[in-house]
């Protein structure tokens, strides 16, 4: 009998059934059989509808470049395989008695687990490698400065609320404003001292000082009064 036509549902149908219990189409390793019904096959079967004959097509096609040194008759035909065919064209494992069913399970596709094993392998491989990469560019936390700084007045008739509201109108990426308080300097006149924080990278404290200093109708000069690494 064999498979039959294996371009048709029914050989495909009985060709999945053969390979449900079995890794190869005959013995324990790939030989010229496979390569006959491979090739008569002509393209993979579908998963969806013959899963074991297409988990065996998928393993043979590993083999391609190597079809011709497996051992076997590569000129037999389809017919000369699968079911209800001449012990003769059997191998001893399709030739065992029912006893030895036990045994056969126990190599169920061991082949194919080892491809698993060495897929699994490489996937955890390549998600290492790719976690040790994003590890190594991960940026450290930007280095901050916490800085006190004195905003002088021109005299004692400029409006500091204005002024300080000036100041506070600097908005800059890394650059974030603290608490106020006004400090007297002397002939009635007070000082601005202002908390900031600023991310070393990305604020200047010398540009700061320059853009504080530019509102020319409040400010007369800046001063760092503090500074320290957070």
């Amino acid at each position: 009998m064999g498979f039959g036509d294996l371009l048709a549902d029914a050989g495909k149908n009985t060709l999945n059934g053969w390979l449900e219990t079995r890794s190869y189409i005959t013995g324990y390793s790939a030989t010229q059989a496979d390569v006959v019904v491979f090739k008569a096959l002509g393209s993979a079967p579908d998963p969806a509808t013959h899963p074991y004959a297409a988990r065996w097509y998928k393993h043979i096609d590993s083999y391609s470049t190597e079809f011709e040194s497996l051992t076997g008759d590569a000129s037999a035909d389809v017919s000369t395989f699968g079911p209800e065919v001449t012990p003769a064209a059997e191998t001893p494992a399709a030739a065992k008695d029912a006893g030895d069913d036990d045994d056969d399970e126990i190599d169920l596709f061991g082949s194919d687990d080892e491809e698993e094993d060495a897929e699994a392998e490489k996937l955890k491989a390549q998600r290492l490698a790719e976690y040790n990469a994003k590890k190594a560019l991960k940026t450290k936390p930007a280095a901050k400065s916490i800085v006190t700084l004195d905003v002088k007045p021109w005299d004692d008739e400029t409006n500091m609320q204005e002024l300080e509201a000036n100041v506070r109108s600097i908005e800059q990426d890394g650059l974030v404003w603290g608490a106020s308080q006004l400090l007297a300097v002397g002939f009635g006149i007070k000082k601005l001292q202002i908390n900031l924080v600023i991310e070393d990278d990305k604020v200047s404290l010398d540009d700061l000082q320059q853009q504080i200093e530019g509102f020319e109708d409040h400010v007369q000069s800046t001063d760092v009064a503090a500074m320290q690494k957070l």
